[in-house]
């Protein structure tokens, strides 16, 4: 590859997707009133990871409250800015780029958020521990880190893998599951725009080891954003505290 191809690659696989992503994604509303509800909570500004077009931060900045948005993609935290300004609450929405694994140093607040499974962006163990260990210190003692991800089920896998799917109307999507290796290769298109995810899921068991690891506290597991019990389905929601005092060291 040449420099000059290298200058024109996109710094995110969102930039090439970010003119069609609200359409992509617009079914998705069930995380909405949850997330902004844990943020009419935490009496305070927030953080949100991938911030994305702004699904979830604008419909929090609404509630008054101010918000600081992190995303690898300009595209995309352009389209934030333009969705907040239409909404009116541009002022409130401080919008920059950065890593899930190493965030800017934004200081401390209540809560960390990180919707729509934006964590599976993250390749392994070691990735996913050191965006937890990132989120700890973005937090104040007694504050809450929240994220949801998933894992596949069987049906998931058999009925999607390799096949070219119409996910909203012109928009298609391409799944290719390695369930050895516990990743996704996801494919988006609209016409001629068009771009690759290597998405990673792990288990139960390994996000709540993590966690602990991180330094957190698990507060709340769940199956799904009415809370259900988390049980053997896809879908986790995480709740994790930071602790309000420093853990014992271990001997």
């Amino acid at each position: 590859m040449s420099p000059d191809e290298r200058d024109q690659k996109p710094a995110s696989a969102y930039d090439a997707i970010a003119g069609f992503y609200d359409a992509w994604s617009g079914s998705v509303v069930e995380d909405i009133g949850f997330y902004v509800e844990l943020a009419r909570a935490a009496g305070g500004r927030v953080i949100e990871l991938g911030v994305g077009t702004g699904r979830i931060a604008v419909p929090v900045a609404q509630l008054g409250i101010e918000v600081t948005g992190i995303d690898s993609s300009q595209a995309m935290l352009d389209l934030c800015a333009e969705r907040a300004s239409q909404a009116g609450v541009r002022e409130l929405l401080d919008l920059r780029v950065g890593d899930l694994r190493a965030p800017p140093d934004i200081g401390a607040v209540p809560l960390v958020m990180v919707p729509f499974r934006a964590y599976l962006h993250l390749e392994n163990d070691t990735e996913r521990l050191a965006a937890l260990r990132a989120a700890f210190s973005l937090l104040e003692p007694g504050g809450q880190l929240v994220f949801d991800v998933f894992r596949p089920s069987t049906r998931d896998v058999t009925e999607t893998h390799g096949k070219w799917l119409e996910r909203e109307p012109g928009i298609w999507e391409r799944a290719d599951w390695d369930t050895v290796a516990q990743e996704l290769v996801l494919s988006v298109r609209r016409e001629k725009d068009q771009t690759v995810m290597h998405l990673h899921w792990a288990e139960v068991e390994d996000w709540r080891l993590l966690l602990l690891v991180a330094g957190f506290e698990v507060v709340g597991e769940f199956g799904w954003f009415d809370r259900r019990p988390l049980a053997q389905g896809e879908d986790m929601i995480w709740i994790a505290r930071r602790p309000t005092e420093p853990a014992p060291a271990s001997r």
